[in-house]
């Protein structure tokens, strides 16, 4: 039984990865439980006057913009940030994306906008989500150390993810919400302008390198064009993935290290 704390606690670690994180109600409900008696010394209530007629269907909240027509909205407001400030605030007014209905808030960026190297992730889990900083979570710390390993930290780089508001439950995001998301994150690859791009897992190399199979690309060299220059972009394991599969750090930690060589360092 000495082990029952330690198990407890990898339950709740599970729980709290796997995005259960709220409660039902603050105390438990005895559904078996008798009815309390109604007290016969009360005298009852007159009946209330019969209220307006409400109709059973209620009104049909404004249906959310199609996916094409809020991808092309995107679009235009991306294209419209002449700076990283204007973009964050661009996407705080954005409902395109009905994400942001969901999450808790937007999750822009960390590091220095000015760094030579951009860290691009899939999309915010629950630690990101309540601080609203990309990877300050489990995964976020083992990226502070795979950056330290090589001399780097989140002032020498800078971080964001494809999409910036957390789906619900750490699910994957959709190919619609990912599209209508795409704008701004190539936006804000383009406005930081560094010198290497690196993709933190799968489905980020596959949105913005078009490549996939990431144990198969991971450490090469891919070219990803922002429309007025050409930045050396390279693929690699996303840190959570390295959490669940600790072998594979070995690779990460060769890619770190071309990265640091592309660096000059």
């Amino acid at each position: 039984m000495a082990d029952a704390p330690a198990s407890a606690r990898q339950l709740l670690d599970f729980y709290l990865e796997a995005g259960a994180d709220a409660l039902i109600g603050e105390e438990p409900v005895d559904r078996f439980a008798e009815p309390a008696p109604v007290s016969r010394t009360v005298p009852a209530a007159p009946a209330p006057s019969k209220p307006d007629r409400v109709p059973l269907v209620p009104a049909a909240a404004p249906a959310p913009a199609a996916p094409d027509a809020a991808a092309t909205e995107a679009r235009e407001a991306a294209r419209s940030a002449r700076t990283l400030d204007e973009l964050r605030a661009i996407l705080e007014r954005f409902d395109g994306c009905a994400l942001k209905a969901t999450a808790s808030r937007l999750v822009f960026s960390d590091g220095n906008p000015d760094a030579r190297v951009m860290l691009v992730g899939e999309a915010p889990g629950r630690d990101e989500d309540i601080e609203g900083v990309p990877f300050v979570g489990r995964s976020g710390k083992l990226l502070d150390l795979m950056l330290a390993a090589v001399g780097l930290d989140r002032s020498s780089v800078y971080i964001a993810n494809v999409v910036p508001w957390r789906p619900p439950g750490n699910r994957t995001p959709t190919p619609q919400e990912t599209q209508i998301c795409l704008p701004f994150i190539t936006r804000q690859i383009e406005l930081a302008d560094p010198d290497i791009l690196v993709c933190l897992g799968g489905p980020s190399a596959q949105t913005l390198l078009g490549q996939s199979g990431i144990t198969k690309i991971r450490g090469r060299w891919f070219n990803y064009t922002t429309g007025t220059r050409e930045i050396r972009a390279m693929p690699t394991f996303h840190p959570a993935f390295l959490l669940r599969s600790p072998l594979q750090k070995r690779f990460a930690w060769r890619d770190f290290l071309a990265i640091k060589k592309a660096l000059g360092g």
